[in-house]
């Protein structure tokens, strides 16, 4: 009986043993499972215009000075109908003594464009469509803005930079000069 016992108990051990080993075989086959299908949205971003707080130059009577803006356009809408920039300003004036530059007296000499990040943008090196650069409006508050930079197919980030000459008239008297830059961005040509 007791043999009989050994004997039940070993079936019952094979059984379970292959049993379990069968569960681990199934279970190691390839399972097939299924995905969603994903559809992604890419929508219209933003076309933005960043410049720095400041610039400064510096000059003597009967000069000209210069100095640059570099800003940073971000055109992320998608589109393919370009940008410009716009730039107008305060006349130069000193806080005490009232003391003013004409308001002729800014031009801008020169503008350069690159891509921010290489292989991001849909042109390296946007294209200036504006053959002749504006003088930069000024007046006790800002007059109507002036197109500098105006390109039809440049998406991306990119950094534009125009350098703005000064003529200092010999009369001029000196002082700390202060004008408000006004730059602004609209789509299109």
């Amino acid at each position: 009986m007791y043999m009989n016992r050994i004997k039940v108990l070993v079936r019952s051990l094979s059984i379970g043993f292959v049993l379990t080993l069968f569960a681990l075989i199934v279970s190691v086959q390839p399972v097939f499972a299924d995905g969603p299908l994903v559809t992604g949205a890419i929508i219209a971003g933003l076309l933005t215009e960043v410049a720095p707080v400041a610039e400064a130059f510096t000059g003597s009577p009967g000069s000209t000075a210069t100095y640059t803006i570099p800003i940073t356009v971000s055109d992320l809408t998608g589109g393919s109908s370009g940008w410009k920039l716009s730039i107008t300003s305060t006349t130069f004036a000193t806080a005490v003594g009232g003391n003013t530059l004409p308001t002729t007296a800014s031009t801008i000499t020169g503008v350069t464009a690159t891509c921010t990040v290489l292989g991001s943008c849909s042109l390296n090196t946007p294209t200036n469509t504006v053959s002749t650069l504006p003088a930069v409006p000024a007046g006790t508050t800002p007059p109507t803005p002036v197109v500098f930079f105006d390109t039809t197919t440049a998406r991306g980030i990119f950094t534009v930079t125009p350098t703005i000459a000064v003529a200092i008239p010999s009369t001029a008297n000196l002082g700390t000069y202060l004008s408000t830059v006004t730059l602004s961005i609209a789509t299109g040509p």
